[in-house]
């Protein structure tokens, strides 16, 4: 059966305003079509499913009533856009997402005018949709600008900050909450809907703005009817938090219920200033196995959309599940260990400790710079917090590392996770540049380790560390080195001799290990296992340059303020004169596409590290014994 024959409504649409010609009666069977059509592909395609079905009627009342692209949708975070992308000229190219040279799994401004601003990162929509509405109202172009946040997305202050600078300023602009953490109960229904109609008409709306002008030269009696208005809503609605920052609020409203919205949606944007929209959905709506997990359908890998089983077979132990270990056999033997995490519970490896250990685990939501901070507050009074992070996260709460944690040198030990080049989720997801932001800050130690039983070992090691301490991995596995189920620490500092050879030291920092020992043996070159970022293990370092006639420094992070550079500027200090080779990651940000693909084409596996080698080295050293 054809795409035409399953979607017919779906195939006829190649745009929004080919959409806003159908009758509003065929806008469900349409999002009937745009859900199908997601689980369809998402199954071939693996991406994230269960939040990009909780929103598909909503992005059709949205396309439908807004003149997009000139109306402005800023959508949070991008998990969410799987209904955009199809009806925004995209369907076809679905079968590409989040693959080498395909489309994004975020909005992505160079993909598409219809994504207006690139996201991967939470709660920046209403920040952003701010800066548009400031825009629309100076060039009089009478432009609406939509923010679509998410309930998570709004336990992050930046999201508050944006709320609370535009009821300030009575900008032009809606903010639409997408609820998602509950199920649709029973105020969320038609007498519900029916309120949000008429709270959002213009009835009531010329009721509102009459009264207020003339009530407002009665001061005593126009603080009185405020006070009603705030009470009478207050006992139908959750809004008056978003109604004294300044916003008319409206809802909550069935997310599922086209109708509901596009009527909702068009009273809406006849209003002017702060306007929030309380719709309330479900994650993975349509989808059985979705909507019973939706955790474990966020983002997935290619499944049976029959059954909801994925198709892929698990791998080896990821480093991952090396901490999640980790953290559980550490927290019986230190009482003082507790365990952080902004919103990354499952993906930090996390689950096990959580249900062992629920009066030590903490989940903070989508709250990078708090969840810093708390951890130095734990500090402070003799705790041990472990914060699990991802490094493109850990971006977000850099002035807390510097001023909280590490200017008063407080324990606090950073697992980051998803550390280098992360695949699929590409440039807004990339942890490229951990070891350059780290490592120039005082008072830290920050190690890098080579394989699976390593990384335990550092973890141990920061827990020992009378300071704050980092151990940064990538994503997946490693080498499939056994782990000892000991907890043995390093020492602070060292690095190890993994081959002794001629003329060519390759010092090589964590994930880069294995392929660099591969390139190492096919050029008889010496191979270190650096192990330790900061601080670097100089006497090694002196040692190694003392023997041989070319340092090669490999990183999976950027070259810019790396590892490499760390070496180079101790070498210079030393007055160690040495020609050095720096490979690491460029100074640009990485396409999509798997992992092993991404590093294979900036030159860093064994075959791309062993030919960079081979064309930067002097004749003399490429042309030793063993190194062609």
């Amino acid at each position: 059966m054809s795409n035409a024959d399953k979607f017919p409504l779906l195939a006829a649409i190649s745009s929004p305003a080919q959409m806003r010609t159908l009758k509003e009666a065929q806008l469900e069977p349409l999002a009937d079509e745009v859900r199908a059509f997601i689980i369809d592909s998402v199954s071939r395609t693996g991406g994230h499913l269960a939040a990009s079905l909780g929103t598909v009627e909503l992005t059709v009342a949205l396309h439908y009533v807004f003149n997009t692209p000139e109306d402005r949708l800023v959508w949070d975070v991008g998990h969410q856009t799987y209904a955009h992308k199809i009806l925004t000229g995209r369907r076809e190219q679905m079968e590409s997402l989040r693959q080498k040279g395909g489309i994004s799994g975020f909005p992505k401004r160079e993909e598409s005018p219809y994504d207006t601003f690139g996201v991967g990162h939470s709660s920046t929509s209403v920040s952003a949709a701010l800066g548009m509405a400031i825009a629309a109202a100076k060039d009089g172009s009478g432009r609406q600008v939509t923010a679509i946040i998410g309930d998570g997305a709004l336990s992050a202050g930046m999201a508050y900050e944006a709320l609370n600078n535009a009821g300030d300023m009575d900008a032009n602009l809606l903010v639409i909450l997408n609820d998602n953490d509950m199920s649709i109960s029973n105020n969320v229904g038609a007498m519900s809907n029916y309120l949000a109609r008429i709270l959002s008409g213009r009835v009531y709306s010329s009721m509102r703005e009459g009264s207020k002008q003339v009530l407002s030269t009665v001061k005593p009696m126009w603080r009185l009817a405020r006070r009603a208005e705030e009470h009478v809503k207050g006992m139908l609605m959750p809004g008056t938090l978003f109604e004294e920052m300044g916003f008319n609020y409206i809802g909550p409203i069935d997310g599922h219920d086209v109708s509901a919205l596009v009527h909702t949606l068009r009273n809406m944007r006849k209003l002017k200033g702060p306007r929030f929209l309380h719709v309330v959905t479900r994650k993975g709506k349509g989808y059985e196995p979705a909507e019973g997990d939706p955790c474990s359908y966020h983002g997935v890998n290619p499944f049976d959309p029959e059954t909801g089983k994925s198709e892929s077979k698990p791998s080896g132990v990821t480093y991952t599940k090396v901490f999640g270990d980790w953290l559980c056999d550490m927290a019986v033997k230190d009482d003082r260990l507790m365990a952080i995490t902004p919103a990354m519970c499952e993906g930090s490896g996390m689950t096990r400790f959580r249900e062992q250990f629920p009066q030590r685990y903490f989940d903070v939501g989508i709250a990078e710079q708090h969840a810093l901070t708390f951890a130095a507050g734990m500090a402070c009074e003799d705790l041990k917090p472990v914060v699990a992070i991802y490094s493109t996260f850990l971006q977000r709460a850099y002035d807390q590392v510097i001023h909280d944690i590490c200017l008063q040198n407080l324990p606090v030990l950073l697992a980051i996770d998803r550390a280098g080049i992360v695949g699929p989720d590409g440039a807004t997801h990339c942890g490229d540049f951990d070891l350059s932001y780290l490592r120039c800050l005082p008072n830290i130690t920050i190690m890098a380790p080579a394989d699976e039983n390593e990384c335990r070992q550092m973890l141990v090691t920061g827990m020992q560390v009378d300071g704050p301490s980092a151990v940064r991995y990538p994503r997946g596995g490693g080498p499939g080195v056994a782990v000892d189920d000991s907890l043995e620490a390093l020492p602070v500092g060292k690095g190890e001799i993994r081959r002794h050879g001629k003329q060519i030291a390759i010092l090589a920092f964590g994930s880069m290990v294995a392929p660099a020992e591969e390139a190492a043996e096919s050029m008889n070159a010496t191979l270190v296992n650096m192990r330790f970022v900061k601080p670097l293990d100089e006497a090694l370092i002196r040692e190694i340059a003392s023997h041989h006639g070319l340092i090669v420094t490999v990183e999976e992070n950027s070259i810019a303020g790396g590892a490499g550079s760390a070496v180079s500027e101790f070498l210079n200090q030393e007055g160690i004169d040495i020609p050095i080779l720096h490979l690491g990651l460029p100074d640009a940000f990485p396409q999509q596409g798997t992992r092993l693909e991404i590093l294979a084409e900036l030159g860093l596996d064994a075959e791309g590290i062993r030919r960079t080698i081979r064309r930067a080295a002097p004749p003399e050293l490429a042309a030793v014994p063993g190194s062609a």
